[in-house]
């Protein structure tokens, strides 16, 4: 069988799970890894039994390499696929694609210039449960889509991550850290956005640590924690979307719903792979579970990956691309822009709506 030989440059936490799933794939191998820290590139390679521990500049330099997947923190983001398009390598990056849409447009722009891929997380749409929504509503179990709604809210991450100050930060905030996830999902779900009228606020100017190491410390919040607004869908359904960092108190709130014609469906969590996926046609009293269309690993990130590599075989298209990437993160930046500007934001970029995974040959 041919492979697409590739290296992992970024050996923070999210790459263990990277390294651990892409070696599952027959037609992948993973060659390299690779870290300004080099020391933690040699431990996660000794870890995950991967060949070579490189400096960021070898791995570029390996012409075996086919593939880099970019786990860098977002703020380098650019600058790491740009040198790895550069090197004739494709990319797959950790989300969001970049932090800026003049950076994401120019990594678009030298990879088509180049006939080179480039693709981007979150590749949780690929999963067992979202794949059984998407799947119920090509069916038109709820008939035609006409609205959703998707809540990310949670308390922030000062309470529990050990270094939180990025999330408060310029391109951190909810909607650039967990909006990939829930606009991801609602365009595979729905088809590409049109417009979007968002409104933010910043409700706690200055944060406090409550957890280890840096227990105390002050954050200067400088992005908004709190976004709400509406999307437009080119198809013609309309999402109300909340993310927030500011609910102290929790919610009881669903992570995503579909309105259709015929009935309701209740979509997943979109930062996880499995289900559960439930649905309330007109005339039923109660919402029942759907079994799952395929079976997946709790956590199977790096399908996406999977899935690029096997295009890159076969010349083909795939799913979780870089159009898409570029799209989620123009639609996060355009929630900011409304606020802003009091005025819709219109949507420059399109995509195509992910078609559905074969189910008899998943990857």
């Amino acid at each position: 069988m041919s492979k697409v030989k590739l290296g992992i440059i970024g050996c923070g936490t999210i790459s263990s799970i990277y390294m651990e799933n892409l070696q599952k794939y027959e037609h992948l191998e993973l060659v390299a890894c690779a870290d300004l820290d080099v020391d933690r590139a040699q431990q996660q390679a000794e870890k995950f039994g991967v060949p070579n521990a490189y400096s960021v500049e070898e791995l570029l330099a390996d012409g075996e390499i086919q593939l880099v997947v970019n786990l860098t923190i977002p703020r380098a983001h650019a600058t790491v696929s740009l040198q790895a398009l550069e090197a004739g390598k494709h990319v797959y990056t950790e989300k969001p694609l970049t932090v800026s849409r003049e950076e994401g447009k120019q990594i678009l722009e030298v990879a088509r210039n180049s006939n080179l891929f480039v693709g981007g997380a979150p590749d949780t749409f690929l999963g067992a449960g979202m794949q059984t929504a998407i799947h119920l509503i090509e069916k038109g179990e709820i008939g035609v889509p006409i609205g959703a709604s998707a809540f990310m809210i949670n308390r922030g991450h000062e309470h529990w991550h050990p270094d939180p100050a990025f999330y408060y930060d310029q391109g951190g905030g909810p909607m650039f850290d967990m909006g990939p996830y829930y606009l991801t999902a609602l365009v595979a779900l729905l088809g590409p956005m049109k417009r979007i009228a968002g409104t933010t606020r910043i409700s706690y100017p200055e944060r406090t640590i409550l957890s280890e190491p840096k227990k105390g410390t002050k954050i200067d919040v400088v992005t908004p924690t709190h976004i709400a607004g509406t999307v437009d869908f080119a198809s013609g359904a309309i999402a109300t979307v909340t993310t927030s960092f500011d609910a102290f108190g929790g919610t009881s709130l669903p992570p995503i719903e579909v309105y259709g014609s015929e009935g309701t469906l209740l979509v997943p969590n979109p930062n996880t792979f499995g289900g559960p996926v439930k649905i309330r046609r007109k005339d039923e009293k109660e919402f029942v579970e759907v079994p799952l269309i395929f079976n997946n690993p709790k956590n199977n990130r790096g399908i996406g990956v999977a899935d690029m590599a096997n295009a890159i075989l076969h010349n083909e298209s795939f799913r979780a691309n870089g159009e898409l990437a570029y799209h989620v993160l123009e639609a996060m930046h355009g929630f900011h822009d409304s606020s802003d500007s009091g005025r819709h934001y219109v949507m420059e970029s399109t995509c195509e709506k992910p078609s559905m995974l074969n189910v008899m040959s998943q990857l």
